[in-house]
């Protein structure tokens, strides 16, 4: 018993593990609430944007009572139906009376005198709000929201979806919203097909695959369609509409490679536009009287689209600093890159590493459908740390002098694993895209620098594994893993002695199952079937460069005769102490 409160020790341990449990509910929400909040004032943002236009101008004859008369005639075929928001007495100006409810208008019939009368009537009145029918599409944005957290969330994804990304997507989904509300009020764009040409889908589309994936613009298409349903009145047609031209717009800028292909997709676009429209005016039985100015729509919509894509692409992709298809292009010229010119002045043998590396990792990427471009220019750029101290590496040691052989294995392995840091601060500063930058870091991931580590515990058995380990992380996408086992490969195959093809097979298959077995390919997304494919990719590419060549008549070694000795001792000297890890 406690005397000074009179609980059992009983007591105060169970209020401890109560207090825990609570915590214990608590602090993973608090965790997530911490990582996630950026993302929750985003959808609050964009959530309150949307609802405003929802309030200020979804106006299609039942939310907000505004009617511009002046715009009907007699006779003239309604493009929807008018519903009267309220009731209105005669007046000696309008002799008629308006009672809440009734159908002043309806769609596909023509606008009678009275009706015209009393639309004139309800237009001179002050403005008149139906929060039931704002509601209604307030309530589905609140669904549309949650369609679109499950579709970027990383299980459906593949990844952690990029605020950036986000951003964007919110800011096109808000345009595209605007304008199809507010042109909706013109008379010209009441109907279901004559709005089509107005909705920017071309254009959203375009930006979010270019910049950020197929994958991306696929499921962004998906929330897009949603979008436009709801600012349409529930409308079917320009919701569908403007996710089959999501799909073929993604699908059609997956192989373009320069920016003024883009002019082209967007023709090829504006030609899928025009089957589009024709078959749903098939498939919803509607009229063809009005379908020449449907058509000049969608292919103006389409081209301007692709003009504002072009000109749009540059100040987005430095501002958002993605790694688009053209922004990679533009780093893969190895010739006009600044850094990968001091890389072959500088560290010739990490140079020819690298592009080795580039080759083994774009080629294993095509076979696996992974993005083979950001996989080539991440493994231009995967080494550039070992600019700072290139001597302390194999593949530039070519006079026979280790420098590792004077220093301490704690020593040699804080410079080995530091090229990593010092890479990702350099490709900071080059303004790379981050997801190179992660490439970089991950190249290694948190493997054991097995040389040093084995040299030092030769000396001291107690040594910390930690202390011999890089500090990255595991590769988190397949186009890092596959870089990381691109690198270790060509490292390790130009140790080979006699490379045949069956020996390369295996060689490559072990240092696989050493990645798999050191836990450094669990967080990538790979399986066996695509690390089979990958084996094979490297295989072909190995066996081709490491190929037996025939020696031509008479050739000679010019190391015969009497260099042969001292091409002994030399081959001694640099078999006997090169480190094998190749960074």
């Amino acid at each position: 018993m406690d005397a000074a409160n009179g609980d059992t020790i009983a007591e105060k341990i169970s209020k401890r593990n109560d207090d825990g449990d609570a915590f214990g509910i608590v602090r993973p929400v608090i965790v997530f609430l911490k990582r996630n909040w950026a993302r929750f004032v985003l959808a609050f943002a964009t959530f309150a944007a949307v609802s405003a236009v929802v309030y200020f101008g979804a106006n299609r004859g039942e939310s907000v009572v505004s009617y511009s008369a002046g715009e009907l005639e007699v006779g003239q075929i309604a493009f929807e139906t008018i519903v009267a928001p309220k009731t209105m007495r005669a007046t000696e100006m309008y002799p008629i009376e308006i009672i809440e409810g009734e159908k002043i208008v309806k769609k596909g019939f023509p606008v009678t005198e009275e009706a015209l009368l009393k639309l004139r009537k309800l237009s001179d009145s002050p403005t008149q709000v139906d929060y039931r029918s704002i509601g209604n599409v307030v309530f589905f944005l609140i669904l549309v929201c949650a369609l679109w957290i499950v579709l970027f969330s990383p299980v459906i994804l593949g990844k952690r979806a990029e605020m950036r990304e986000l951003v964007l997507e919110c800011v096109l989904f808000f345009l595209t919203f605007f304008f199809m509300t507010f042109s909706a009020r013109a008379i010209a764009f009441q109907s279901p097909f004559r709005i089509v040409p107005v909705i920017p889908s071309v254009l959203a589309l375009l930006l979010v695959a270019i910049l950020f994936g197929q994958k991306s613009a696929f499921l962004y298409s998906v929330v897009l369609a949603a979008g436009v349903l709801g600012a349409g009145g529930f409308e079917v047609v320009p919701a569908l509409f403007t996710f089959a031209t999501g799909l073929s717009s993604a699908r059609i800028v997956r192989k373009i490679e320069k920016r003024i292909d883009i002019v082209f997709a967007s023709l090829l676009q504006s030609a899928l536009g025009i089957v589009f429209v024709i078959v749903f005016k098939v498939i919803f039985n509607d009229k063809f009287s009005d379908i020449a100015f449907v058509l000049a729509g969608v292919v103006l919509n389409s081209f301007i689209s692709g003009i504002l894509v072009l000109g749009l692409l540059t100040p987005l992709e430095n501002l958002m600093n993605t790694a688009s298809v053209f922004r990679l292009m533009d780093l893969s010229d190895t010739a006009n890159s600044p850094v990968l010119r001091k890389l072959l002045i500088n560290a010739s043998g990490t140079y020819n590493h690298s592009m080795m590396v580039s080759q083994l990792a774009e080629n294993a990427c095509r076979e696996i459908g992974a993005n083979h471009f950001l996989a080539r220019v991440a493994a231009f750029y995967h080494d550039i740390g070992k600019l700072d101290q290139p001597e302390y590496f194999t593949e530039n040691q070519s006079n026979g002098e280790n420098k590792h052989d004077s220093i301490s294995p704690s020593m040699s392995a804080s410079i080995i694993k530091s090229h990593v840091k010092k890479g990702v601060e350099m490709a900071r500063k080059m303004h790379l895209p981050s997801q190179v930058i992660d490439i970089i870091a991950e190249h290694h991931g948190n493997s054991v620098i097995a040389y040093f580590y084995a040299k030092a515990k030769e000396i001291d058995p107690s040594v910390s594994e930690t202390d011999f380990s890089y500090p990255g992380t595991p590769p988190v996408t397949k186009e890092s893993a596959v870089v990381m086992l691109a690198d270790t490969a060509e490292a390790a195959c130009r140790s080979l002695d006699k490379p045949s093809v069956s020996r390369i097979e295996k060689f490559i298959q072990t240092l696989i199952d050493a990645k798999v077995a050191g836990h450094q390919l669990e967080k990538c997304g790979l399986t066996f079937g695509e690390l089979s494919l990958i084996k094979e990719s490297f295989v072909q590419v190995l066996a081709g460069h490491y190929h037996s060549r025939t020696k031509y008549p008479n050739q000679k070694d010019p190391d015969e005769g009497d260099g042969k000795e001292e091409k002994e001792e030399g081959s001694a000297q640099v078999s006997g102490g090169n480190e094998p890890e190749q960074g």
